[in-house]
């Protein structure tokens, strides 16, 4: 066992790490089903990502028991800003089919469609795909597990193989197996994606590299629901409104990042770090998303599934698929 494996393999268990309130990854054994196709070209003044939407590194066999979807080409054309700009206060009520894309030509969408007490989709008690593992009201228990596999991906009911978390391999592969400030992908607003570490003074290229660490943290009040259309009990991370942004407590803002140098940008950006900790892949956006990941320019002909894919609800053609890990049948 050469040296990069065995730094996989510890990658790997430190990635997992900070999801243990979840399912265990599916372990990414197999081939995916084709040839990953991806250019990346700055055309005018934007960036534009065009990719067949299958991964260059291995996946957990699909189908599986928590994610009844297989693999299969996509045809994405995705443009983002090639110079953007941070907007004073972020972009709001900006609802993006994905929020970013990987270098590999493969999406990030760090949401899910499955809604506490299996409700409707407008419900804002959305499960987190790696931290979803709780006890809704008094019972049942139950385990909402999306068949993840060891790189936080899984697939949509249109076939899209899709991260909701680190790409394990995809970093692995990206770094080299080393430890530094890895570039991983652009997020739909057009500023870059960073894995794990930054430097620690942001301006100073030659300060060590330190991981980075959000600032969401959390509640420590009970969510007070009525059990029934909101959960009760104390927040353990089963759901994105259990965690609030605490400034100060990271070293990343709200957005998920910060302003500074990078390899790629050595007079200076703003660039996301995808973390080990809620929300791994960012929420909110800095700058201003293109059209181009809205859910109607990226799948147009389908009305399936939903933010993250299915779990509890994800058959082909609308078809309720296996139940989900640890879930009553």
């Amino acid at each position: 066992m050469n040296l990069i494996l065995l730094t996989l393999l510890t990658a790997g268990t430190l990635l997992a790490a900070d999801t243990s309130k979840g399912p265990p990854l599916k372990e990414a054994d197999a081939k995916p089903p084709g040839q990953n196709k991806v250019t990346i070209t700055v055309k005018g003044d934007k960036r534009v990502i065009e990719s067949n939407g299958i991964p260059d590194h291995k996946v957990a066999t699909f189908p599986n028991r928590g994610n009844p979807n297989a693999i299969s080409e996509q045809k994405y054309h995705l443009e983002v800003p090639a110079n953007p700009k941070p907007l004073e206060g972020g972009a709001t009520g900006r609802m993006m089919s994905a929020w970013g894309v990987a270098l590999n030509g493969i999406v990030f969408d760090p949401g899910t469609a499955e809604v506490y007490n299996d409700g409707d989709r407008s419900n804002p008690w959305h499960y987190e795909a790696l931290m979803s593992n709780t006890e809704m009201g008094t019972t049942p228990k139950i385990k909402v597990g999306l068949g993840l596999d060891q790189n936080h991906g899984h697939v949509q009911p249109n076939g899209a193989y899709h991260y909701h978390g680190l790409p394990t391999l995809l970093i692995e592969h990206l770094s080299s197996g080393e430890k530094k400030m890895t570039h991983v992908g652009w997020a739909a607003d057009g500023f870059p994606v960073y894995a794990i570490y930054a430097y620690a003074k942001s301006e100073d290229p030659k300060s060590e590299l330190k991981k980075m660490k959000s600032s969401y943290r959390l509640k420590t009040a009970d969510r007070g629901g009525d059990g029934k259309e909101t959960p009760t009990g104390k927040p353990d991370g089963s759901f994105g409104l259990d965690f609030e942004y605490v400034a100060g407590s990271g070293d990343l803002d709200a957005f998920g990042g910060r302003s500074g140098v990078t390899p790629e940008f050595p007079k200076g950006t703003y660039y996301y770090v995808m973390t080990e900790e809620y929300p791994f892949i960012p929420r909110k956006f800095k700058g201003t998303p293109d059209p181009s990941f809205s859910k109607q320019a990226m799948d147009p002909h389908s009305n399936l599934g939903g933010q993250g894919g299915p779990g509890a609800k994800g058959g082909k053609n609308g078809k309720k698929g296996p139940p989900p890990e640890g879930a009553p049948k």
